[in-house]
């Protein structure tokens, strides 16, 4: 397994995972599971976050195609099959 971690200016952390056989990419976005829209377009992540009125939208390349996204406890993760 080999690991990358990533801080933002917020301070909110992104971490990749790389298994033989799995990436897994896990987002801390400190927001409600409700406030937060993710669409998977091929190796595209687009993540549409709510927060206190306001709307903000980032998107980023995923390692492959046909990735998973889940939210939980404002935790967003995105996994897939390499």
């Amino acid at each position: 397994m080999s690991q990358q971690q990533f801080v933002g200016g917020s301070e909110r952390f992104l971490r990749r995972y790389d298994y033989g056989d799995e990436w897994v990419v896990a987002a801390d976005l400190g927001v409600s599971d409700e406030a937060v829209d993710v669409d998977v377009v091929g190796e595209t992540a687009i993540i549409v976050v709510e927060r206190d009125g306001r709307v903000w939208e980032t998107e980023f390349e995923l390692p492959d195609a046909g990735a998973e996204a889940f939210m939980k406890n404002g935790v967003l993760t995105l996994s897939g099959a390499k």
